[in-house]
């Protein structure tokens, strides 16, 4: 006796809880790994050429290790600046957005 065919209802598409990122939110600060990474990227590239893209990541997280505290402190400094620009226009942002939301 053959099995019955059975139709599969159609599920209807979840809604995600997540509000839209406001495009005109400022940028997040950049780490200091990232800002060595930048600096050093092209310099890797250029000594290993036909290196693929996840290698240039594991040299660069090698050299970041290898780095004394002394070597670092640009960076960390350069992280800092970053940091403290990240929080003066998140700052600036948020107290637009209370006044608009307090004159509409």
């Amino acid at each position: 006796m053959p099995k019955e065919k059975t139709t599969r209802k159609a599920k209807a598409p979840r809604e995600t809880g997540r509000k839209k990122k406001d495009p005109n939110a400022p940028k997040r600060g950049l780490s200091a790994y990232m800002f060595f990474a930048n600096d050093n990227r092209d310099k890797v590239r250029e000594d290993n050429p036909g290196i693929s893209f996840g290698q240039v990541g594991k040299m660069l997280g090698e050299k970041w290790k290898a780095l004394s505290e002394k070597d670092r402190k640009p960076y960390d400094e350069k992280a800092a600046t970053d940091k403290k620009r990240y929080e003066d226009e998140k700052a600036a942002y948020n107290a637009a957005g209370d006044e608009e939301e307090e004159s509409s």
